[in-house]
């Protein structure tokens, strides 16, 4: 299997941990520049340039694109799944992990739990969402912050708003976050491969810094996850599209709390704590994989004239609650259900004989006129009553 593993940082511990676990297992890797390529739209069948030249056949591609780089890196990486090469992770699934904010509006629609978070832009709102999150101290963090750079305890509410609007001033987005004191400057780092948690570690701060990130000073230690924090880490690494992740969990009294989901984790510090092969892991996983390339469902899905992929959802009042999907006549009206989404679980491609609940959400593909008239009509905003004019009745008419 011959492999590509895009790299700016060839010498790098986990650019080398990869290489070596690939070359020992038999595969041929090659470290190629992220920024060398050049991507080639003119050919009949699409196409990439490596240093001008064009680019030998691939089986499969590690990203390992770093957040300087991250518009033309995941590009680099689309052009890769478009000639189906293999890459566990999809550029769709990267440029999701690296926007904080949009990464939270995923997980968040998913179910998955995460410190209370507020994004705000005007000054006017900062104290209300500082409020809605559970007032000060908060943690502000900038929305493309890595490594722990640009994430900020504030201790009170003058404070935090004074960081706030200079950040805004210098055009950074903040988001504004929980502070969970009982993780005690703690957390949990899971690294996913597939649909498992090959190695996690807890990383705890170093002195009176908060921040438990190895890049600033913090300490290791590999665990042996429980199931509710395995679950969780997976979950969110599926629902960000990634494959290969580092899923960040706080550990607070409700159980765990997702942070963060990393898309190109290090390897270093959790293979010298678990004392575990990761990065085999990591090429065992693709090897498994490579005969069958991750495509865009929906985009596929869609290009049928009349037909495409759309979530309806079963309200409490629809026909179809207590009804199996077989039983649902969704089959005559041409449209398909991929699968149910019920709560925090997945049901992937449904039986016909499932019963339907309310409030499951059904991924479905089909006629989409069909699927539109299967969506109520958004209810229209009630009129204000307004308020009685100075004279009730005009004086012609009295």
């Amino acid at each position: 299997m011959k492999i590509a593993i895009l790299s700016r940082a060839p010498r790098s511990y986990s650019t080398q941990r990869l290489r070596a676990a690939a070359a020992d297992r038999g595969h041929d890797p090659k470290v190629l520049n992220t920024l060398r390529f050049a991507i080639d739209l003119s050919a009949e069948q699409p196409d990439l340039l490596y240093r001008g030249r064009p680019l030998s056949d691939y089986d499969a591609v590690i990203p390992r694109i770093g957040n300087s780089i991250t518009y033309y890196g995941t590009a680099v990486v689309r052009q890769f799944e478009q000639m189906d090469v293999y890459t566990p992770n999809t550029a769709s699934g990267i440029s999701n992990s690296r926007d904080k904010l949009r990464a939270n509006q995923i997980l968040s629609r998913h179910g998955i739990a995460m410190p209370p978070t507020a994004f705000v832009r005007n000054r006017a709102d900062v104290v209300a969402a500082i409020e809605r999150v559970g007032g000060a101290p908060v943690v502000l963090k900038l929305i493309e912050g890595t490594q722990g750079i640009g994430v900020i305890l504030a201790p009170e509410l003058k404070v935090a708003e004074a960081i706030i609007e200079t950040l805004q001033s210098a055009r950074q987005n903040v988001l504004i976050q929980r502070f969970i004191r009982e993780s005690r400057g703690r957390d949990i780092r899971a690294l996913v491969v597939g649909d498992r948690v090959v190695a996690a570690m807890r990383r705890s701060a170093s002195g009176t810094e908060f921040r438990s990130n190895v890049h600033r000073g913090g300490s290791v230690e590999g665990v042996e996850l429980d199931d509710e924090y395995a679950r969780t880490a997976v979950r969110a690494a599926q629902i960000m599209g990634l494959k290969v992740a580092g899923v960040d969990m706080l550990e607070s009294d409700d159980g765990p709390l997702v942070m963060e989901v990393n898309s190109s984790p290090g390897l270093e510090g959790i293979e010298t704590a678990t004392k575990l092969d990761v990065a085999g892991a990591i090429i065992d996983y693709i090897a498994n994989q490579v005969a069958f390339p991750q495509i865009d469902v929906r985009e596929r899905l869609s290009v049928s004239t009349g037909y495409g992929v759309a979530e309806l959802v079963v309200h409490g009042d629809a026909d179809l609650v207590g009804k199996s999907i077989g039983e649902s006549g969704l089959r005559e009206r041409d449209i398909t259900v991929l699968t149910l989404h019920r709560g925090t679980g997945v049901i992937p491609n449904p039986s016909f004989g499932q019963r339907l609940e309310a409030e499951d959400r059904l991924l479905c593909w089909g006629r989409v006129e069909e699927m539109r008239s299967m969506i109520p009509e958004r209810p229209k905003r009630r009129p204000r009553v307004k308020k009685l004019p100075k004279h009730p009745i005009p004086e012609e008419i009295a």
